[in-house]
């Protein structure tokens, strides 16, 4: 097939459950161009060189041929993960300031005692039952705990944002075909969120917590303080982003884990052994599969071919890390590699902002259910998948299992 038409069956629904060996199909024409003028780049060597190209912009503003109604990052073109330098530099590190190294190191590790202690109820509610949806009853509801404990988001209005959050992550993702319609839904829920925090925000300036929030509205420094404005951006990509893809590492991973019984007896005997397990998975499932919102500056040659400016680029993470020229055996999950490099968290400047969070809490949760629940197995294999292509993961992971085991002291 001609890579288009590859990338097209990718898209679908239909290949939710197993898009690799499409990937492989993709690989074998690394850089192409798609017939609404977008740049698809496959394999690992090419993603990375572009991850680390500054004549690649992360704002879609930057299109020569911008389709109409596209709102770029959603959130008014402030938000970090959508700007270039100097901007993108400036916001990410008044926002890493509260949360890590070099002003804040502990803030992640800190939580480690709480996520125990949430995984632990959580997993303690299924005592009783020989049947449960990891999705709804432990890997949603852990990091958005952990999110909004962070953020200062009151946890009774989790069922507020879900929804708005489940609309914008939808609507993201390759392809514009559709995107003028997608860009309306997510923009009625990005309004409703915006309302919502920017009250959030108000109330902490005149009560500052010990929340990240707060720190957000409060700190002043000598790159002076975040704009109202650019405090509810970067307050909702954390939100979302906090919780979405975890949900996903979580799940992809107890899915793995429990088509692979082997390892669940070696993470019961070794649990040190969870540390590389979820690194593992996050080059072989890795919760988001593409960055589709990357811009050419200016012509770059590539791949024995020429990215032109202002043409809209896709980096298909997911089929990188599984590149045969970059790691041997890529489609086995294999935990004692000894190279490990991936792109589950992407790369360059724009590296996931909440790597280290989702590390722990994949580690924290993998650990516990593999340990707690008692002959565990798929209900259904494959399990229904969430429509989006680029946050792939299970909508619902029905487990059997015969018992709980009581949490260690």
């Amino acid at each position: 097939m001609a890579p288009d038409d590859v990338f097209r069956q990718i898209l679908d629904s239909a290949a939710r459950a197993d898009p690799y060996p499409l990937y492989a199909e993709l690989r074998e024409t690394p850089v192409f161009r798609r017939e609404d003028g977008t740049w698809v780049v496959s394999t690992y060597r090419e993603i990375v060189e572009l991850l680390h190209d500054p004549r690649i912009s992360s704002d879609r503003r930057n299109l020569a041929h911008r389709p109409e109604g596209d709102m770029g990052d959603g959130m008014g073109g402030v938000s970090f993960i959508t700007t270039d330098p100097p901007e993108h530099d400036r916001l990410r590190r008044l926002a890493v300031r509260h949360f890590g190294p070099p002003h804040s190191p502990g803030v992640v590790e800190a939580l480690r005692p709480e996520m125990l202690a949430i995984t632990t109820e959580l997993i303690d509610g299924l005592t009783g039952h020989t049947r449960a949806d990891l999705v709804d009853e432990i890997a949603y509801p852990l990091p958005v705990t952990v999110i909004c404990r962070l953020l200062g988001v009151p946890r009774e209005d989790e069922p507020r944002f879900h929804a708005w959050a489940d609309a914008v992550v939808e609507s993201l993702g390759p392809g514009e075909e559709d995107r003028a319609e997608r860009e309306q839904a997510r923009a009625e829920a990005v309004s409703k969120l915006q309302t919502y925090l920017a009250d959030l925000a108000a109330a902490r300036r005149d009560a500052p917590g010990d929340d990240l929030l707060s720190g957000l509205v409060t700190y002043e420094g000598p790159e002076g303080r975040m704009s109202p404005v650019e405090v509810i951006a970067t307050s909702a990509l954390l939100l979302i982003a906090g919780h979405e893809t975890t949900v996903n590492l979580i799940t992809n991973g107890m899915l793995t884990l429990l088509r692979h019984p082997e390892l669940l007896k070696r993470l019961r005997a070794e649990p040190d052994l969870i540390v590389t397990t979820v690194e593992e998975l996050l080059r072989y499932e890795p919760p988001v599969h593409f960055l589709s919102s990357r811009v050419a500056l200016a012509d770059i040659p590539i791949a024995g071919t020429t990215i032109p400016a202002g043409a809209p680029v896709v980096l298909v993470l997911a089929s990188g890390s599984r590149d045969p020229a970059h790691v041997s055996h890529p489609d086995t999950f294999d935990p004692d590699r000894r190279y490990s490099e991936h792109l589950g968290f992407g790369g360059g400047i724009h590296y996931c902002f909440g790597a280290a969070l989702a590390r722990l809490e994949g580690q924290i949760v993998l650990q516990q259910l593999v340990n707690r629940l008692v002959n565990p197995r798929l209900v259904e294999d494959p399990p229904p998948y969430r429509p989006s292509a680029t946050l792939r993961g299970p909508r619902h992971l029905l487990v059997d299992f015969d018992a709980v085991n009581p949490a260690a002291p």
